[in-house]
């Protein structure tokens, strides 16, 4: 087998307001501005004109914007984000980071659409100029040492869930509910 890709190298996302979404993704949640590429190229039958800003995240990747100079071209090229929160984009912080950005957000009179707890890892969403929802997620400390059962699982437990047994397999959820209960004050309960 081929080896996998090292790291995501980027997203590429299109925007209507740059300069709005450089503010976002920069001033509030702290990812550096990295690199901005301002070009013309050859697309689809006709010159097209655009700046494309790379925002960098800790493994070298980076979160990449395009805005368009042709209005007709931003038409066709910007779609409408799906207005729901099963369509987002997530990254992966330490309890630093997911705590600095709440208070950033506070900070700037925004508001985390919401907290979730999976249980096996703790979830920040918030959304961004464009429309799409940014999740922070700070993994249960205990997640990775159940990876390679998971793993060995995952194609069995997909065809259970697609034959109709939609019981629930998370059983850090369940772990956190219990701690909520017994009162331990666990850091990743529900």
């Amino acid at each position: 087998m081929a080896n996998l890709p090292s790291r995501l190298h980027h997203t590429a996302y299109v925007t209507k307001d740059m300069e709005a979404t450089r503010h976002f993704y920069e001033d509030v949640l702290g990812l550096p501005l990295i690199a901005t590429w301002c070009e013309s190229d050859e697309l689809f039958g006709k010159e097209r004109t655009y700046c494309h800003c790379f925002f960098g995240i800790g493994d070298g990747g980076a979160l990449a914007f395009f805005q368009f100079a042709d209005k007709e071209d931003e038409k066709l090229f910007v779609p409408d984000m799906p207005q729901t929160p099963f369509v987002h984009l997530a990254l992966n912080v330490d309890a630093e980071f997911q705590q600095a950005v709440e208070q950033r957000i506070k900070d700037n009179n925004l508001e985390a659409t919401y907290v979730l707890e999976h249980g096996y890892c703790r979830s920040v969403y918030v959304v961004d100029p464009n429309g799409m929802t940014v999740e922070f997620t700070m993994d249960d400390p205990r997640a990775p040492a159940g990876d390679a059962e998971r793993k060995a699982k995952a194609h069995d437990e997909l065809k259970r869930w697609l034959a109709g047994d939609h019981t629930s397999n998370n059983t850090f959820r369940e772990d956190a509910v219990e701690a909520a209960v017994g009162g331990t004050g666990s850091e990743f309960a529900v």
